[in-house]
């Protein structure tokens, strides 16, 4: 059995309604609380790597005194990490589900 609009099928206007449907009910989870969290996690998935390095830098550098600085070394290499943590988690929440 057709319908009139452009010799669609009854199944499939169903099956597009359903899709947009489903668009829609995955649009709906991005409110702005959403936006918000995933805006802290990636904060987060920032700041705690460097907090790490720069913590693991200072107890280096007062262990063990030298002329290269531990502490700066570190910071830089959180910041890396958490560049790349932030990434993982903006490209793990960009995909479709």
């Amino acid at each position: 059995m057709t319908d009139d609009r452009d010799g669609e099928t009854e199944t499939e206007t169903i099956a597009r309604k359903a899709q947009r449907m489903e668009e829609a009910r995955k649009r709906r989870r991005e409110s702005a609380w959403y936006g918000f969290g995933m805006f802290g996690l990636v904060g987060w998935s920032v700041a705690v790597p460097i907090v790490a390095g720069i913590a693991l830098g200072i107890w280096i550098d007062k262990r063990w005194p030298s002329d290269m600085s531990w502490t700066l070394m570190l910071l830089i290499a959180g910041a890396m990490l958490g560049a790349l943590n932030a990434w993982y988690w903006i490209q793990r929440e960009g995909r479709d589900d």
